[in-house]
């Protein structure tokens, strides 16, 4: 998961630029990289998932409505129920246990386990105590997560929950209390747990952990979809939860978007992988090969506050906006999260910097479509350190291993991960304004004949997969070292008499090319 805290101390302010643009510097800055009921039911365990039930396949922090299920989904008692905004997270509120307990919940596509504090935490103000619930089960196994940022460590049980602001009704969840994290819950966020939206393959301890929303869609019968639009665009990230959005649960609400929705197919079902084709800076192509824009993944992720690039595609966007902004003079500490830009208040630098356009793949492969945001979602207010000056965070951080489609993407958007379908929808959304005028753009369809006709590795090394092959290594050395034991215990007679042709020196091609 990804999140973000920016603090700032200001020791010194300097003029850096001449004539066109008079942006100013807050040392130093800590940015983190981005990183994201009533009724008396006896619930049952569920964490393993009926036999014979199709699992996802596997790999290593809303348009065309969906069916109706019975028309027992309201969508629009489910709009604006979020708060947040993109530097912390947006949540949603949810009751859990019996008698209910009120906790508000991280959304995170990026993740699979729904997780609440469940102990005492400096950081969060309030924790799920399941031994003030009569309907919580302990299963008895602990897991522990890791994120791109922070960690935790709880006990899997279940329980039941009810959303005030989402499908009716009373549902038993798997829910795992956490009782050690680090780096996880940050100091003034508004919520208390997470709520993983991803696919059952990256559960932990193991895909057999059903997810919150597999279990939503098999005990409420709604179709196999959500859609999500986060409305923070041009707002000062503050961990406020001043912003808000919609998280529709069961299909797509046509009130939170314009337009035609544009899909992109889902490339592997563990996170929301999807195909990036190529990049666009103020409409001038990166001209890198596709792959390393799909380096490792490129997923969708809301847990992520940022939108995360791959060092080397990071390294050419910078260059790129270095060379088509009207900033003649900028300090490095920007770029890379060191640092705060400043300018007066009454000044607006977003019209000083280019749009950035994403192309991804089409439904029909021989297409794609773009999605462009403007400056205002990635050149970021964060706070005012005084009367006369407003301070900008980039919402753009590289990565090690994938390209993120976070926070500063989302909030333009309203985004439908359609599961049924496999595919990933985006359409303009209404929220995504700044000043009253809107702060995205999407539009197709474009050809692919200037690209690859697959621009993901076709070798996955998913965890799944890396287990697979940790067995199969530790087999084989396990063959290795019963065959020597043989050898030991042979007697004298039949083991190999070496010559000096035999002996292995530092010369020899074994050693000059050894793994190292």
């Amino acid at each position: 998961m990804g999140q973000a805290r920016a603090a700032c101390c200001l020791l010194l302010l300097a003029a850096v630029a001449s004539g066109r643009c008079g942006a100013r510097f807050v040392f130093p800055l800590r940015v983190s990289p981005a990183v994201a009921p009533n009724g008396s039911l006896v619930p049952t365990p569920v964490l393993l998932k009926p036999a014979g039930r199709a699992g996802a396949s596997q790999e290593a922090g809303s348009l065309a409505l969906a069916a109706e299920s019975g028309g027992a989904v309201n969508f629009v008692a489910m709009v604006d129920n979020l708060q947040g905004d993109s530097g912390r997270g947006y949540y949603l509120e949810m009751l859990l246990g019996t008698p209910p307990q009120k906790l508000n919940i991280l959304v995170d596509t990026g993740s699979s386990n729904f997780a609440v504090a469940g102990a005492p935490n400096a950081d969060v103000a309030s924790y799920f105590d399941t031994k003030k619930s009569s309907t919580y089960w302990s299963l008895g196994t602990e897991v522990t997560v890791k994120y791109t940022q922070g960690s935790w460590t709880g006990t899997l049980g279940t329980d039941v929950i009810t959303m005030p602001k989402g499908i009716n009704g009373t549902y038993t969840i798997n829910i795992a209390t956490i009782f050690q994290s680090d780096n996880f819950f940050l100091k003034g966020v508004k919520w208390h747990g997470i709520l993983g939206l991803a696919y059952s393959v990256l559960a932990k301890p193991s895909s057999s952990v059903e997810t919150f929303f597999d279990s939503l869609v098999s005990q409420a019968k709604i179709p196999n979809i959500f859609s999500l639009q986060m409305c923070g665009a041009g707002l000062p990230v503050s961990g406020s939860g001043t912003s808000g959005g919609s998280l529709i649960l069961g299909g797509i609400e046509p009130s939170l978007y314009e337009g035609e929705v544009w899909y992109t197919p889902i490339k592997e079902e563990w996170y929301y992988q999807v195909e990036i084709l190529k990049l666009e800076v103020a409409g001038q192509n990166l001209n890198l090969d596709c792959r390393e824009y799909n380096k490792e993944k490129a997923i969708v992720d809301s847990g992520t506050t940022l939108l995360r690039l791959p060092e080397k595609v990071f390294s050419a966007v910078v260059d790129a906006i270095v060379r088509t902004s009207l900033i003649q003079e900028f300090s490095p500490g920007f770029w890379i999260g060191a640092q705060l830009a400043c300018w007066g208040i009454m000044e607006e630098p977003w019209a000083m910097f280019p749009k950035i356009s994403i192309y991804l793949r089409d439904e029909n492969s021989s297409s794609s479509f773009r999605i462009t945001i403007l400056p205002q979602l990635y050149i970021q207010p964060v706070l005012e350190t005084d009367q006369n000056l407003k301070c900008y965070r980039f919402g753009i951080s590289s990565s090690t291993n994938a390209l993120v489609l976070g926070a500063t993407v989302m909030e333009g958007f309203y985004v439908i991960f359609d599961r049924a379908q496999k595919k990933v929808g985006f359409a303009l959304s209404p929220c995504a304004e700044v000043g009253g005028f809107p702060v995205s753009e999407i539009e197709g369809p474009f050809t692919t004949a200037d690209v690859a006709s697959n621009c993901v590795s076709t070798i996955s090394f998913h965890e799944p997969i890396l287990w697979i092959v940790s067995y199969a290594l530790m087999s084989f050395c396990g063959l290795v070292l019963l065959f020597l034991i043989i050898l030991l215990l042979l007697p004298p007679r039949f083991r190999h008499h070496y010559t000096e042709n035999d002996i292995v020196n530092d010369e020899s091609s074994l050693v000059r090319h050894r793994w190292k």
